[in-house]
């Protein structure tokens, strides 16, 4: 019990990642519009996904609350990796002893990812105008990724199994903004079978988070344990006071080596502002190759947001070794307990995990994840052209946190005021099916769909095997007559 305790402690910075990581499979997927719904003629948001895409008429949104709403989830892992049943009917987490190790471990990923991204629509309009379709819109928009290798979750549940036992445990991270964007976008014909379309994105940042763990290395052998690390965060929050336990007067036992170290009982959330800002752009094309053949193409989120201020912190760049206790006190009363000495040995692990505060920055520029989509759509010549097939493309550009989805559906258009997709996609996180029901008739469009449909869930609604789920409604308001370009 007092290994284990002692490991707990060791591991509270990286736990409290994972535990965070995997709760923002709760949030929302990444997407600017329903991927389901890109072929349909009367989606209101098919600019999201490709500004030379334009509406069939001019519309607003239900202001604040319904215009559009995103949320759900994308991961490659699930609750049921991570949650248990006792034969009492509770459950329980993956740390209990009663869950065999090698059973948890093998329903783990190499790499186990969450994407998590939310876009609530405060306001969007459009009109025909200028030679084209045009678009304004206010967002405010969250976006999160995360990957957490296999072997953090083996050292917090197995720990030393042998007399050389090695994790490595590089490859953690978390990246995450919130901010509000205010977009304008213009579509046009520029040949017979050419649109093309662009959107101009100003950014205002709120919040941002990033934590790297670019080395970390645990090696335990019967003579010695050592933990080599290599890792830092940054943290803009307006307001945000993360003092050290210098700062925050804290002692730390007169070793300058602990006066750095982020007090994380003492950090202020202060209030919550603007932090920062930035500018980003989307592009697009469609080009209809026949009469029944159209190919388009998209890239959007293409920009940056220069972020205010931001504290600034590291791991220990050092390696931190453990060799046995020495000159155990046995009597009562005496120096050097054997229950002291491990109290020591937790606080000076939990120390080598945790932040060192470096400094407070401003001006840190840090990029969007730019969408790049493909798609391809072929109406067959039967059922007078309301059934017509599509493919789409998408792949997430972020660095390690990219991710790619293929997608086919089949799109049917019984009447000028309704339709509807069926499609099924694979990607990084699996596969999935998805579905969209679209009423666009003058003065009301109302749309219900999901990219990935939930078959089984919690009680709380989590998807109980991959977190791959998102529910997308909206109601909008078009009037005057049907257009094109």
């Amino acid at each position: 019990m007092k290994t284990l305790q002692i490991n707990n402690r060791a591991m509270k910075t990286l736990a409290l990642t994972a535990t965070l990581a995997l709760g923002c499979t709760t949030a929302a997927l990444a997407q600017d519009g329903l991927r389901s719904a890109y072929f349909l003629d009367g989606y209101t948001y098919q600019h999201r996904m490709n500004p030379a895409i334009a509406g069939e008429r001019n519309y607003v949104s239900f202001p604040f609350v319904l215009g559009n709403i995103n949320a759900g989830a994308q991961s490659n892992v699930g609750v049921s990796s991570f949650l248990y049943k006792l034969p009492s009917g509770q459950l329980t987490t993956f740390m209990n002893e009663s869950v065999n190790a090698s059973s948890f471990l093998s329903g783990l990923k190499g790499k186990n990812e969450v994407n998590a991204d939310l876009t609530y629509n405060i306001m969007s309009a459009g009109f025909f105008k200028f030679g084209g379709f045009n678009t304004v819109e206010l967002n405010l928009r969250s976006s999160t990724s995360t990957s957490i290798p296999k072997d953090m979750f083996a050292f917090m549940k197995q720990g030393m199994t042998s007399s050389n036992t090695f994790y490595d445990i590089g490859d953690l991270g978390l990246s995450s903004m919130t901010y509000a964007e205010i977009a304008f976008g213009h579509s046009r014909k520029v040949l017979d079978n050419l649109n093309v379309g662009a959107k101009v994105k100003v950014l205002v940042g709120l919040a941002q988070a990033s934590v790297k763990m670019k080395d970390l290395k645990v090696r335990m052998t019967d003579e010695r344990w050592e933990v080599q690390s290599k890792g830092e965060m940054a943290i803009g929050l307006k307001g945000l006071d993360m003092p050290s336990k210098q700062e925050a007067g804290r002692n730390y036992d007169d070793d300058p080596s602990r006066a750095d170290l982020i007090s994380w009982d003492d950090v202020d959330m202060g209030s919550y502002g603007l932090n920062g800002g930035g500018l980003a752009f989307d592009l697009g094309a469609t080009y209809k190759f026949r009469d029944d053949l159209e190919f388009s193409a998209a890239i959007t989120d293409l920009g940056f947001i220069k972020w205010g201020s931001s504290t600034i912190a590291n791991t220990a760049d050092d390696t931190w070794t453990f060799d046995g206790f020495h000159e155990v006190g046995m009597t009562s009363g005496s120096d050097n307990q054997i229950d002291d000495q491990m109290d020591d040995l937790g606080d000076e692990l939990a120390d080598f995990f945790n932040f060192h505060k470096t400094s407070k920055t401003k001006g840190k520029a840090r990029a969007l994840g730019a969408t790049l989509t493909l798609g391809a759509l072929y109406t067959p010549p039967f059922y007078d052209g309301k059934l017509k097939g599509g493919f789409l493309w998408t792949t997430r550009i972020k660095g390690s946190y990219s991710w790619t989805e293929g997608r086919f559906s089949a799109n049917w258009f019984p009447c000028k005021v309704f339709d509807m997709s069926l499609n099924y996609a694979a990607s990084n996180f699996g596969s999935s099916l998805g579905w969209v029901a679209n009423v666009h008739t003058r003065g009301i469009n109302f749309f219900l769909g999901t990219d990935h449909q939930f078959l089984k869930i919690t009680p709380q609604f989590v998807p109980v095997h991959r977190a791959n789920t998102n529910v997308s409604i909206g109601i909008n308001f078009p009037f005057g007559d049907r257009k094109s370009l």
